[in-house]
């Protein structure tokens, strides 16, 4: 800046000194041929009174080596000339101060030599019998004063150029340094001249408002980015050619990759075919949906264009963790499919006994055993759809399963005072250690809970075999364990065995009269009570299930 300032200043004041001399020389060249004419009109009005009364021997003794003085008769022959035989001059009528002096009276004209280093002025008057008299004096020409002056008015421009060089430098260095000194941060502190306060106080309004606006920014950053960091969607901002402007963590996730940088192509983190179409459709202005598989999970792709003066500036890409959704659906397939199975059974059961007595083939004395088999099978449907409904509350976390303070121990005793009928029936021993435990839980759902374990290890015990129920508090857990002697499960059944409608021995399980969901309350139970399953067992030599539940009394 403070080179841009000198040069102009410097270039400024030269052209201004140079402006100045020229004008100065003009103006002095002007003057002294002003003030020669008039001297030439002074001297030949002197020696026209001189002619008027003497006449050539006026002239004669008058001889002056400056000024040339000739007489022209009306017809423009010399009379007389002081520099020139008059005899041997041409005709002077057609010179110009010649010619106007015969019309007006008087006439000027100025003429420049051949080289253009000397002009000569001229005045003639006509006198009063009608002759010429024509004064005439050589000076310099304009070209020939500035080649005299040039010498001295370039050294005196040289010494003005090097003042102004110095002042010049002096003056833009007063100028830029104190604006160089400036702090930006806090202009209304610095020390400047008058001038630059108006400058000073519009930076120091600026400053605030930028402070206000990168605040505010920085605020609203904040904000976007906490939102979409605890987002479970993926999201993916982009530019027009697909290089990634923000995203936040859970799109890294879906994604399957460990890092992603900004201004980094989508292509480069996923070329799958679903990224592409979702990107390319986005590119051309549509909104687009893919359903992408990648690292064992299920993403749905929702593409979006974004629009700047009806141009596609970038795209936004949201992805959407859709695998428990689809393995809901494929559960809820197969629990379909199970449930119309499971309830077909019976209801064949029932319409063939039904069917066999309508068309009366059965005996009288029979008719009470088939009435049994349809009662039994009735009571089978009931247990299963009871089984369903209670799975689906779980399932839909049912507001009417309200907490409340429980005694298990006293659980565990009813459960097994409720099936040591058909503990009996099986030849099985049941017996239950417990200690007296309160735990905040839903009554309800701790029952069923404790009856299904102990439901199952009578049903798939051995005859003679025993069923041991514990119940005791260890730290802060509640654990409550149910073993038995029974046929036990194998290494790779037991991930299962939770499931709706799995079963270890379908054919044994059909003649037990299981449903196939006491475990999966089981399960759904001890989840909605934050509780956690743990199960040994071996084939031949039975099976321990236990339930550790947090303490959570207060």
């Amino acid at each position: 800046m403070t080179n841009r300032i000198f040069r102009a200043i410097f270039l400024v004041a030269a052209a201004v000194m140079l402006a100045v001399s020229l004008l100065t020389m003009g103006m002095m060249y002007q003057f002294s041929a002003e003030e020669t004419t008039e001297k030439l009109q002074r001297e030949t009005e002197y020696i026209a009174c001189g002619i008027e009364t003497d006449g050539v021997r006026y002239l004669e003794k008058i001889k002056d080596a400056e000024t040339r003085i000739t007489w022209v008769d009306a017809d423009g022959t010399v009379l007389y000339d002081s520099s020139a035989d008059a005899s041997e001059m041409e005709n002077h009528g057609d010179r110009e101060e010649i010619k106007e002096a015969m019309q007006s009276g008087e006439g000027n004209s100025k003429r420049i030599s051949a080289t253009l280093s000397g002009q000569t002025l001229y005045h003639a008057e006509r006198l009063t019998d009608g002759t010429i008299l024509r004064l005439s004096v050589e000076t310099m020409s304009v070209v020939a004063v500035f080649l005299t002056m040039a010498f001295p008015l370039v050294l005196i421009l040289a010494m003005m150029m090097a003042v102004s060089v110095f002042l010049a430098f002096r003056t833009a260095k007063n100028i830029t340094s104190p604006i160089n000194e400036i702090d930006l941060e806090h202009p209304e502190q610095a020390e400047v001249y008058e001038e630059l306060t108006p400058l000073l106080r519009r930076i120091a309004v600026q400053n605030r408002e930028i402070h206000r606006q990168m605040a505010e920014l920085k605020r609203r950053k904040e904000e976007f980015d906490t939102i979409t960091s605890n987002m479970q969607e993926g999201l993916l901002v982009m530019d027009g050619e697909g290089d990634i402007l923000s995203y936040n963590a859970a799109a890294k996730t879906l994604l399957g990759v460990d890092a992603v940088t900004e201004g980094e192509n989508i292509f480069s983190l996923n070329r799958s075919a679903a990224v592409r179409r979702s990107v390319e459709g986005a590119l051309a202005g549509a909104h687009r949906e893919e359903r992408l598989e990648a690292n064992g999970r299920i993403c749905q792709i929702f593409a979006n264009p974004v629009f700047r003066e009806e141009e596609v500036a970038g795209m936004i890409l949201v992805l959407l963790d859709a695998t428990e959704k689809e393995e809901r659906e494929q559960l809820r397939r197969e629990f379909t499919a199970n449930v119309s199975h499971e309830l077909k059974t019976p209801l064949t059961s029932i319409s063939g006994f039904a069917e066999i007595m309508k068309n009366g083939m059965v005996p009288p004395a029979d008719m009470g055993k088939f009435a049994e088999k349809i009662y039994d099978e009735a009571q089978r449907l009931i247990a299963l759809v009871q089984d369903i409904i209670k799975l689906s509350k779980l399932d839909e976390k049912d507001t009417s399963l309200c907490e409340e303070e429980v005694e298990l121990d006293a659980l565990v005793q009813e459960a097994c005072e409720r099936l040591q009928p058909a503990a009996e029936r099986k030849r099985v021993t049941l017996s239950a250690e417990t200690e007296p435990i309160l735990f905040r839980g839903v009554k309800q759902v701790l029952s069923e809970m404790i009856y299904n374990l102990c439901d199952n290890a009578i049903r798939y015990n051995k005859e003679g075999g025993a069923v041991f129920v514990t119940l005791k508090q260890k730290a802060d857990r509640i654990s409550l364990t149910v073993r038995d002697t029974g046929i036990g499960i194998a290494k790779e059944e037991q991930g299962r065995i939770f499931e709706r409608f799995y079963r270890v021995d379908a054919s044994r399980s059909a003649e037990n009269g299981g449903t196939g969901l006491g475990l999966s309350i089981v399960k759904h139970g001890a989840a909605l009570h934050n509780g956690k399953i743990f199960i040994e067992s071996e084939i031949g030599n039975g099976t321990s299930i236990e339930i550790s539940l947090p303490y959570s009394i207060n």
